[in-house]
């Protein structure tokens, strides 16, 4: 048997054992007096002695009008006290009432008829102070009137959380009328909402009496089942004035636009971040398709889980193109990027970069480039999939990755359209909306550009290399007693082409003439110097002059040209006499390795630039033994810009050094691939020739005799 005071429950919430008292009648401080039939006082609470002022042996015996009555008001009482006495009718008023110290005071009293069970008759007054009753009231009814106004959704739960009572305003936003919420728990209210964690606070409420304030939740109710809402809930524990508790009062305040107002704050910061993040990240380099990759790193996974970069054919070889509504158009892939596993099949559908494909004048990407606008299909159909993909093979695969919201937009530069960016959602269950696509063309907007830049410098980057390769010269492996071979190595796709060239040029008596040079300056300006110069050290070669003399004739020529400048390396070999004579106008030393596989650096007179004038130049004789070596090159191999020039060179010496028998061409692939690094900021010309035994091959090892070497 449970302790008094502790309610014992059926399981259905009735109440089987007593419960402690409510505290409301201590509010009221309720004073009862029983009378007997005389008028006199028979019993005299304490709640009497402390409203009237007088103590119980005071009391008790007193005939009540005379102590508690004015001397005015005595008839009136005593007529009333007589009707109650005999008609057994109770009597309900308010009355001013005499205190012992002589003060009144406004009283509500309650009289009724008692009778005991030998037949007498006695009066029971209840009497509680006029302003305690109206404060009480007057709470109450501001409580009430609160309540049922507030735009606050309220209830109160009980201690099993139970609802017992549902406002107004909590029946508009659950959508369940008032009836259907008593007697019930949250979740059986709202099944559809997942309120484990509410139920979980107020529990916590009921134990620790510690408020939960503005706990955050997101669903929906059945006054809005298909949107989504968001409201903040709070907690209190609910106690009489005895301590006994209540339940829980819950508060809901539904906060969805304010809610919906953040979402689309976070949505605009993260497009600004989106937007300054592709200004940062596209156009890094002048590379086409680097550009296009960097667009589609940008717009994946923040606007699409697939993407793709796409520009016509026509414009990647610098032709402008217009489409008629019945022309199929030619796409050129350039970069494709993806979520991840999520969108495989939606991968497998995209065009591979560096395909060309052929899509119909139906379809959508075709549409997005013939017309400059934006196609958006927020929510995809079976019958759309046809129209966005290159074959039905793809338009089944797009049906299996789930794609289900599509946008292209177009690629603008200065009014000509390039291509699309091509969106496609899979994982990402929101459809493309207009904050989307204003999303997408800013960023298409800001890539087209960069994506102009690159295609019209790739376009002069490869008008200026074709240029230099019909310039540089196509020689036999073998000429004059030396084997030769040669590499021409452009910049990296950063930079422009530059005006490096070599030649080997045939002379009489069987010497032959070597040239290493370097034109400063790139692009096609570089290249057309390139070529006068190659030219015309071939017509003063042709002349027999000496090494030092030519080079005064080209620096004269280099002068006439408009802020032209040179470095050039000159030499003619002679497999007679087992030598060179070198000239050197302002560019790096040759390096000789030794039969034996020694390298050295040549040391001979640097000399000025061609084009500087004023300044002569000399004429170094050194020893070439059959067997030897002689590397020319331009500094496009050595120079870096994270490593001094002793250092490369250094490296240059220890990758020629202790191979004699390795082939000439296998020697100039390691040295490219070994010094010139991919986004190097110049181009390369190396020669390397190998002095021939007269008649026969060379003899790996052979003792190199001595240098000879004069000026």
């Amino acid at each position: 048997m449970s302790s008094a005071g502790s309610p014992l429950g059926d399981g259905d919430g009735a109440v089987l054992g007593p419960i402690r008292p409510s505290g409301l009648l201590d509010v009221l401080r309720v004073a009862s007096v029983v009378l007997d039939s005389q008028g006199r006082i028979v019993l005299w609470s304490p709640q009497a002695e402390e409203l009237f002022g007088y103590g119980a042996e005071e009391a008790l015996g007193q005939y009540a009008a005379r102590i508690m009555v004015h001397e005015k008001h005595l008839d009136l009482v005593i007529t009333l006290f007589s009707e109650v006495m005999r008609t057994g009718q109770s009597w309900a008023g308010v009355f001013p009432i005499r205190r012992k110290d002589g003060g009144t005071r406004l009283v509500e009293f309650r009289n009724m008829r008692l009778t005991d069970d030998q037949g007498g008759v006695y009066a029971l007054g209840l009497a509680v102070d006029q302003s305690t009753v109206r404060r009480v009231e007057q709470d109450v009814a501001l409580s009430t009137r609160i309540v049922a106004q507030s735009p606050i959704g309220l209830a109160v739960l009980d201690t099993a959380l139970r609802y017992v009572s549902v406002n107004p305003a909590l029946e508009r936003i659950n959508g369940v009328p008032v009836e259907e919420h008593l007697g019930h728990t949250i979740p059986e209210v709202l099944p559809q909402l997942d309120v484990a964690a509410v139920e979980a606070a107020a529990r916590q409420v009921l134990d620790t009496g510690k408020p939960v304030v503005d706990q955050y939740m997101i669903g929906r109710t059945p006054a809005d089942p298909d949107g989504d809402h968001a409201w903040t809930t709070s907690l209190f524990r609910l106690e009489n004035a005895l301590g006994s508790v209540l339940g829980v009062a819950l508060s809901v305040v539904d906060v969805t636009e304010q809610y919906r107002a953040g979402i689309e704050a976070e949505r605009a910061r993260r497009r600004l971040a989106l937007v300054a993040d592709a200004s940062a990240r596209i156009g890094t380099t002048l590379d086409l398709e680097r550009t296009a990759r960097e667009l589609a790193d940008v717009a994946v996974p923040e606007l699409a889980d697939v993407a793709a970069v796409d520009l016509l054919d026509t414009v990647v070889l610098g032709r402008r193109s217009t489409l008629g509504p019945t022309e199929s158009a030619v796409i050129r892939a350039l970069a494709v990027q993806s979520t991840g596993t999520g969108s495989k099949d939606a991968l497998l559908a995209a065009d591979p970069p560096g395909r060309v494909a052929r899509y119909g004048p139906d379809r959508f990407v075709t549409e997005c480039v013939r017309t400059g606008l934006p196609v958006v299909l927020p929510q995809v159909k079976d019958e759309d999939l046809p129209r966005i993909a290159r074959s039905a093979e793809a338009a089944e695969l797009l049906g299996r990755a789930g794609v289900h919201s599509y946008l292209a937009v177009p690629l603008i530069a200065h009014g000509e359209v390039l291509g699309a960016l091509d969106l496609k959602r899979t994982g990402n269950p929101l459809p493309f909306d207009e904050d989307d696509l204003l999303l997408a063309r800013e960023l298409a907007a800001r890539a087209a550009i960069q994506i102009d830049n690159a295609r019209w410098y790739q376009s002069a980057r490869d008008a200026a290399l074709t240029l230099q390769r019909s310039l540089l010269p196509s020689h036999p492996p073998v000429t004059g007693g030396l084997e030769v071979a040669s590499r021409y190595q452009p910049a990296g796709a950063t930079n422009e082409v530059g005006g490096d060239w070599f030649d080997v040029i045939p002379l009489d008596g069987g010497r032959t003439a070597l040239v290493v040079g370097d034109v400063m300056g790139n692009g096609i300006p570089a290249a057309a110097t390139m070529g006068r110069l190659r030219t015309a050290t071939n017509t003063l070669a042709s002349l027999g002059l000496d090494p030092a003399v030519l080079l005064e004739h080209l620096d004269r020529i280099v002068g006439e040209l408009e802020d032209a400048i040179a470095t050039c390396v000159y030499v003619v070999h002679d497999p007679r006499e087992r030598q060179c004579l070198i000239a050197n106008a302002g560019h790096l030393p040759p390096v000789r390795v030794r039969a034996d596989g020694t390298p050295e650096l040549l040391g001979l007179p640097t000399g000025v630039p061609l084009g500087v004038g004023g300044v002569g130049f000399s004429t170094t004789v050194v020893g070439l033994e059959p067997g030897d070596l002689l590397v020319l090159y331009t500094d496009g191999l050595v120079e870096t810009r994270h490593h001094s020039l002793d250092e490369r060179l250094d490296r240059l010496l220890t990758l020629l050094r202790g191979r004699p028998d390795r082939s000439l061409e296998e020697t100039c692939d390691l040295l490219l691939r070994t010094l010139h690094e991919p986004d190097d900021f110049d181009d390369v010309a190396l020669l390397i020739a190998r002095a021939t035994p007269p008649g026969g091959a060379v003899s790996p090892g052979r003792p190199a005799a001595s240098d000879g070497a004069s000026a």
